[in-house]
Order: C-alpha cells, then structure tokens, then sequence
C-alpha cells in the first residue's frame, strides 16, 4: 500500500545522505519533497502542515545540521514524528474488569465489518480468549449467513436471532455468553451505505444495551480521506475507542492510516493486510514507520514465521540441511510454510534493505509453477531429483502445464542450491548470504 510513498521518501533520503553537511538551504528543499509525497499520498494537509513544521523545528539546529551524519539524524526525527502520527506506542485492547469483554464492530457497508469481525475472533482465540460472534445485522440480505458461515470456518459459535429486534438479540447474546463461559462478545452491527441519524440512534442504543469495553470502527483503508471524515463522524455520535484499517494490502494511497490517528484522536488498533481469516496484523505505529521509510519490519517477520513455522519440522530441516540431505520434497515443505505468512513481495519488504527488491517483481504466478512442477513429480523423484532424465521431464511437464526447459532449470538450479548447502555445511554456519538465496531461487 505505502510503496509508492516509500519509494519518493527513499528517493529524498538518498538525496540527504549524500550530500553530507547540511544547510537550512538543503533541509527545506528535501522537506518541500517529503511534503508532496505526503499529500500526493493522500495524507490530511492539516497532518502534513504540522507533520513538517515538526521535523524542520527539530532539525534546523547546530546539533544535527553540525553533527557527523547530518543525513542521518534528519531520516531519525523524521521516523520518529512518523511514529507520533500515527500512533505513538501500541494499543491495546481494553479488558473488562469481569469477562466478557464486549467489542461492538461499527462502519459503513462495503469496509468489511462482518469479515474484520469474524478475523478479530480468530485472532483472539490464538490468544486464549474464547470469543462469541453476535449477528446484529437484521437489515442486509444474509447477513447472518454470512457470519454463521465464518463461524463454522473457524469453529467460532455465533448467535443469531434475526427475528427479534437489536435490544432483544443483546439481551440473548449476553445470557449465550454466559452458558458458554464466553470471555469476549464481538458483535456485528448494521451499516448503511453513508453515515445517517438511524443508523447512530441504532448503535447508541446497542452501546447503552451492552456497555461495552470497546466501540472499534471498521474502515476502509482505500477511501482515502473520506475513511478520516466518517470516523470522525462515529466518533462525535456514537464515540469510538479504537479503529480497524480493511483493505491496507490494496493500491490505495495509505494517507487515511496516517491521518486517522492525528484528526480523530482515536487509536489505530488493527490492520487487515489480507483477504485471508489470518490476514489480521496489531497495528504497531513504529513497525508502520520503519516499513514506509524503507526500514523493515523484523519483529513483525519473526512473529509470522514463529505463528506459521512448524518447530518439529525445522528442527528436522536443520538437521537434513547439516548432513546435506536437503530435497524437493523439504524444499516443497518449505515453501508452504512461507505461503502462510503472506505474499513473497511482502516478506521481502519486511526486511531492511530489501524494500528495494519489490521494485524486481517478485512473480507469484513464477513460484506458483515452481510448486506445480514439484507436484507433478512422484515422491521418489522428489527425494531423488537426479533419477529424472528425458522422459520423466516430458510427462512432468505435461502434468505441471509448463516445459521441459522450465522443469530442467529448476533441477539445474536446485543442483547449485544443494551445492551451497552442502558447502555452508562444513563451515561455520548453514545459512546463506541474503543476495546468494536470491541467486539460487529457481527462476531468480
């Protein structure tokens, strides 16, 4: 989402670094480029105005423009009044002294509500909660349907009375929760297509029916600055505790995250970053900054590999890679690992200095015909790739749709990646360089 913003910062912040000692000259034209990038971002000018006015207070001073790294120290402040915008330090969710928690999920038709809510229950059972999801939609065709269905997904229970009117299915949500010792309620809500006076009243009355921990809006990430005008709304009328960014992995311009904290005063919660059950991240401002300024996101890289990676099985890859055992089959393993935690371009820009390389297309359709060839090999050819001659490449490459050609440079390069293993093997360490994985991908 933030790629085309992080690639003019990066483009300001090459241009600082290089130039050494620093004039008030050189600080105002880099900062007159930081502040196009913003509002062509789509960042509110308001956020933008202050936002500047900030760094430029903090950097024009004998401190940084005299220091060693001039550069440097600038592309500092700058993270850090990033940070400040967006958020400041992480936000938690609120608890109720006595369970259940109770969690009301508001937003307009269209910015994911019922999906986001069905996410955050999933989220909070992998954090030993056990959640209840309340259909409170009476008006949208099956939006109850579309709940029960998520519900039964994720073997989540839900409560559903679409019969009854909103104060009474609170009232049965509440008495459900308790028979199965619920320890949070989420809860659903109507939507409408803008914000309007029955669509509050409804909502103030389900606030006052449920008295909950947190009021968390719902919005759209790729609505741009209309996402900050309609949380303001909800907030001056129904009164939010926190918010719920949808659709972030999209082509939108990414200002709306960075304006919604500042012209609301109401946290950034969470973020969804896919279409995916899975695909909900806790929202970390500084993590955000970093990742837009090209920094990396290593903490929310090793999180995804801790939540995705089978320990057993690493263990025993370890191990294999040591005795130089390494095969299409581990290699197969590995990569269904790694497709659980997201996108290969995404990964990529979560690790610092890398960001550069989504710029060389990371092509999933490539990798996707990497693993249909392994597929369409036996187990044995799998464990053993170099039983695979002439023949044996035909029908594979029938069975994958792809060539013979493509099947044998994926053995040839898979021949120099065992190659290097077995090389790193006898060292002192089995992991390659970062550049040298890149080298030895099949169709690198």
């Amino acid at each position: 989402m933030f790629e085309v913003l992080s690639d003019k910062l990066g483009n300001v912040f090459k241009w600082l670094s290089n130039r050494g000692r620093l004039s008030e000259k050189d600080v105002d034209q880099a900062l007159r480029e930081v502040r196009m990038a913003l509002l062509e971002g789509d960042v509110n000018f308001k956020v933008v105005k202050d936002f500047i006015a900030r760094i430029r207070e903090r950097t024009v001073g004998t401190a940084v423009l005299e220091s060693l790294t001039p550069g440097q120290q600038v592309i500092k402040i700058v993270h850090e009044e990033l940070v400040r915008i967006i958020g400041g330090g992480q936000s938690q969710l609120l608890k109720a002294d006595q369970p259940p928690s109770i969690i009301i999920m508001v937003g307009l038709q269209g910015a994911g509500k019922t999906t986001t809510s069905a996410k955050l229950a999933l989220h909070l059972r992998k954090t030993g909660q056990r959640p209840l999801l309340v259909a409170c939609d009476i008006y949208r065709p099956a939006a109850d349907t579309q709940l029960i269905t998520l519900g039964e997904q994720l073997n989540i229970p839900v409560y559903s009375e679409m019969k009854k009117s909103v104060p009474d299915i609170c009232k049965g949500a509440l008495k459900r929760a308790k028979e199965l010792a619920a320890t949070v309620i989420i809860v659903d809500t109507a939507g409408r297509l803008h914000v309007d006076e029955p669509l509050m009243k409804e909502l103030i009355d389900v606030k006052k029916s449920l008295d909950p921990t947190e009021v968390l809006l719902v919005a759209d990430g790729m609505t741009g600055q209309d996402a900050v005008r309609i949380a303001g709304e909800f907030n001056e009328k129904v009164g939010l505790t926190g918010l719920i960014l949808t659709k972030m992995e999209g082509d939108a311009r990414g200002g709306a995250a960075l304006s919604m904290k500042s012209v609301t005063d109401v946290p950034i919660k969470f973020m969804g970053v896919s279409e995916k059950m899975d695909g909900l991240e806790v929202f970390h401002p500084d993590r955000l900054a970093s990742r837009i300024l090209g920094m990396g996101d290593v903490l929310t890289l090793i999180e995804k590999a801790e939540e995705n990676f089978d320990k057993q099985k690493m263990e025993k890859l370890e191990k294999k890679m040591k005795k130089a055992s390494f095969d299409l089959e581990d290699f197969l393993d590995q990569y269904a690992q790694i497709k659980k935690m997201g996108s290969m371009g995404q990964l990529v820009g979560m690790i610092p200095g890398m960001s550069k390389l989504k710029n060389a297309q990371i092509d999933e359709k490539q990798m996707g015909k990497i693993e249909a060839i392994i597929l369409s090999m036996t187990p044995f050819e799998r464990h053993n790739p170099d039983i695979i001659g002439g023949s044996r490449r035909k029908r594979i490459a029938a069975g994958s749709g792809t060539k013979p050609q493509d099947v044998n440079q994926l053995l040839n390069q898979f021949r120099q990646m065992q190659k290097m293993i077995k090389q790193l093997s006898r060292g002192r360490g089995i992991l390659p360089k970062l550049g040298n994985i890149k080298n030895m991908l099949p169709f690198g």
